[in-house]
């Protein structure tokens, strides 16, 4: 936490490495059981739907000052796969993952959309990060400072075979993690491209840092959104690619099961 006796000048490099903290998630829950395995999933009209599907069940509600945060089991080829609607930014989304370890998760793949930054990428096409550049603040917390976090080899592995099994294609990349959407500037996004990250979204290197962290799993299956990659940004109307969105969250839970 120190540098020749001095506070560092930035606090986010002020890593503690202290196991337990003054807040620790689940603390008073401790009768609830997530499955070991389980889908984080960015797309909320999904979750929904599934949620009220045969064979769901409920598991517990958190309260969060923006909401309620619900944990589900759903049965997928007689195992049970946990799973979760969590919400955008890499804070909340690293105290839900949080709450699902201290209920039991141990190897969890995420599944969301991401801006790509390379306009030959399609709408829709998967993409499968190996490491994320850690440019958020909340991974801090839970790893002493680099330039990138390695995500769970299995659990990449297990989606990759997922996605073979269907035909879909994925390429591997590097991901590049922000927590300042309208900060993606030309020169950022070259820089970013020079060290191989092909998309930018929110939320990855946080979860694999807390992943590493608590000693999990953790793996993220993406699908290409709007484009960051050309002169001029296009949306795309990533949000209105729901068949894309249902099939990545069931290629996730499949590939969570067999992780």
């Amino acid at each position: 936490m120190e540098r020749d006796g001095r506070i560092n000048d930035a606090p986010i490099l002020e890593f503690d490495p202290a196991r337990t903290a003054i807040i620790e998630p689940g603390r008073s829950q401790h009768d609830i059981v997530m499955p070991d395995r389980c889908v984080m999933t960015f797309f909320g009209e999904v979750a929904r739907k599934f949620r009220e599907m045969p064979g769901t069940r409920p598991i517990a509600t958190t309260r969060w000052e923006t909401g309620a945060i619900e944990f589900f089991a759903m049965d997928y080829r007689g195992q049970e796969v946990g799973f979760v609607h969590v919400h955008v930014g890499a804070p909340v989304a690293a105290g839900i993952l949080e709450f699902m370890i201290a209920y039991g998760a141990k190897k969890v793949i995420a599944c969301g959309g991401c801006g790509v930054l390379d306009s030959s990428i399609a709408a829709g096409h998967a993409l499968v990060p190996t490491a994320a550049v850690r440019d958020e603040g909340t991974s801090y917390h839970y790893l002493p400072a680099s330039r990138l976090v390695e995500l769970s080899a299995s659990g990449i592995a297990a989606i990759k075979r997922t996605l073979h099994r269907h035909g879909v294609d994925c390429l591997e990349c590097r991901t590049w993690t922000t927590d300042a959407p309208y900060r993606e500037t030309v020169e950022m996004v070259r820089r970013r491209r020079a060290e191989g990250c092909l998309c930018v979204e929110m939320e990855c290197s946080a979860l694999a840092a807390v992943a590493a962290f608590r000693g999990i799993d953790f793996a993220q299956l993406l699908y290409g959104g709007d484009d960051l990659g050309g002169a001029v940004y296009d949306e795309r109307e990533w949000w209105k690619r729901l068949t894309v969105r249902e099939r990545l969250f069931m290629l996730s839970v499949e590939a969570a099961a067999e992780t």
